[in-house]
């Protein structure tokens, strides 16, 4: 047992039952055709729900893992790309809820990776989602303990790639987004794996919850507005278009259609009047 599971548990944390969790969303989790979306990026998700292949001579890091069902999915992509699941040494989350979530621990056991976790979520991880700020104990999903917590800027290093972790809470309070530099060909480009940037239902006004919430969703905008981004990836295909783009790249006509710097923008307009609008609502 770690050191970091015995300190939750004499913090009094109740960790869920083996197995309880919320089922998926069918219509996002249905299975799609992996492909690389450049350099050495993979989409390995399913529909709606992304799970990003980042490869290396050394091994591989697996970003999201959608939900527990989706694990099935991602590796027959996995191996239908040529790829082993037992060469993933590194597993990250975008966040801890179950859609992005539910599948870590079942990655963890199946690959022996080392889970890396924004430590402003830790404790919401072990919980299996539990206890949420906004969803209470309604989309449970396995419990998990990281092997490391990452610092806000730290750079995870593997096979000579990098990528970094951004602190990017609002959505929940340990959201965390990824860059990395990727090479494909004779270019290089600047790649963001987005954390979501919604407050579905929330309470933004007097949360006694989460009390700086608007305050950290405010800083996450400024913090992803000064990254760099050529290629923009999310946690949801309909974030960054995936279909049309999908399409798009399957034809061979043209430029790769993820090299899309506007697409990022937009996301973040949308985001930030998403913002205001719900906190103009509630302040009305």
């Amino acid at each position: 047992m770690t050191r970091l599971v015995l300190l939750l548990i004499a913090a009094g944390l109740a960790f869920p039952a083996a197995g309880e969790y919320a089922p998926a969303v069918e219509e996002w989790n249905q299975p799609v055709e992996p492909f690389r979306v450049i350099g050495n990026v993979y989409y390995v998700g399913a529909r709606n729900v992304s799970a990003i292949l980042i490869t290396t001579p050394e091994g591989h890091i697996l970003i999201d893992t959608g939900f527990v069902e989706t694990v099935p999915l991602i590796e027959a992509s996995v191996k239908k790309l040529g790829f082993r699941m037992e060469d993933i040494r590194i597993a990250v989350a975008s966040h801890a809820h179950y859609d992005h979530a539910g599948g870590l621990a079942a990655v963890k056991k199946r690959t022996g990776a080392a889970v890396l976790m924004n430590p402003g979520e830790v404790e919401q991880f072990a919980r299996g989602g539990k206890n949420d700020f906004a969803f209470g104990d309604k989309v449970p999903f396995p419990p998990v303990v990281p092997e490391g917590l990452l610092s806000d800027g730290q750079r995870i290093e593997l096979g000579g790639i990098a990528l970094t972790a951004h602190f990017t809470p609002g959505h929940t309070k340990g959201c965390t987004s990824y860059s990395m530099e990727v090479v494909d060909g004779d270019r290089s480009y600047d790649l963001v794996y987005a954390c979501s940037l919604t407050t579905p239902g929330y309470q933004l006004v007097d949360n006694e919850r989460y009390p700086g919430i608007v305050e950290d969703l405010q800083a996450t905008f400024g913090k992803l507005r000064s990254l760099p981004c050529d290629v923009f990836l999310a946690g949801h295909g309909w974030e960054f278009g995936l279909p049309a783009k999908r399409e798009a790249l399957d034809s061979g006509a043209g430029e790769n259609p993820f090299i899309d710097p506007a697409a990022y923008r937009r996301f973040l307009d949308r985001g930030e009047a998403g913002l205001e609008d719900n906190l103009r609502k509630q302040t009305q």
